[in-house]
């Protein structure tokens, strides 16, 4: 939850190192972290390996944080379970005393995608492409927009006639967040904005928590600015071969 505070393990620095090394090689435009330690210090060892943007700023922000669990923080799962058997309620729909609802969690989820939007429709007004700068300037490799799981991921990845995985982006985002949150973004963009989902993708990994570390991508596409209709294509879910 968000009241225990605790920094990463050894077996979580380990982790993001590994996730570090399996995106060293893709060109982030912006950073955004939940302002919980363990998420910050994951981005920051996952930015720590990029060949192209270590000196990258990541943005802190409070709506990334994990679901609040109230009175279960800091104790054991089968504690929370227990609180709901309690309740005749199951989790994850229960809702512990001081605790958020997932409407609640849903949200923050809702509020921070906004803002992304909001933020890469400006980018494109204004002509603050990072990517076409950096290619048309410099002659930058086309490796930085190559994503290490497009080889083996499902119909859903980019396709030819949108310019593949090397096409000019506004943003590339990188969103450090964390299980229980992620699940339910994950939700809205399924249930309210029907995103497109890999042909493989069972209903029980849509509903499972994300492994440490595990990666997921998303393609938004904001046709002539328009924020309310996002077309959103998953490419992939939980991606965790690097572990």
């Amino acid at each position: 939850g968000q009241g225990v505070d605790e920094p990463l393990s050894a077996t979580g620095f380990r982790q993001a190192d590994a996730a570090g090394l399996f995106l060293s090689n893709v060109k982030f435009t912006h950073v955004f972290s939940s302002d919980l330690l363990r998420a910050k210090q994951t981005a920051a060892t996952i930015l720590g390996k990029n060949k192209f943007c270590k000196d990258l700023e990541i943005k802190c922000d409070a709506r990334l944080r994990e679901r609040k669990y109230g009175v279960a923080e800091g104790r054991p799962l089968t504690d929370l379970k227990a609180m709901a058997k309690a309740a005749g309620e199951q989790c994850p729909s229960f809702t512990p005393s001081g605790g958020e609802t997932l409407d609640e969690v849903r949200e923050r989820a809702k509020d921070f995608f906004e803002f992304l939007c909001q933020l890469a429709v400006e980018l494109e007004q204004k002509g603050q492409d990072m990517h076409g700068a950096a290619s048309g300037s410099s002659g930058t490799s086309a490796e930085q927009f190559v994503f290490p799981w497009t080889n083996h991921c499902s119909e859903a990845e980019l396709s030819s006639d949108n310019g593949g995985a090397s096409k000019i982006l506004d943003a590339n985002i990188l969103v450090v967040s964390h299980g229980a949150y992620m699940r339910n973004w994950i939700g809205y963009f399924v249930s309210d904005l029907n995103c497109t989902l890999p042909t493989n993708l069972t209903k029980s990994q849509l509903s499972s928590v994300s492994p440490n570390t595990g990666v997921s991508h998303f393609i938004i596409k904001l046709e002539n600015g328009n924020l309310l209709k996002p077309e959103i294509t998953c490419v992939c879910l939980n991606q965790d071969s690097h572990l």
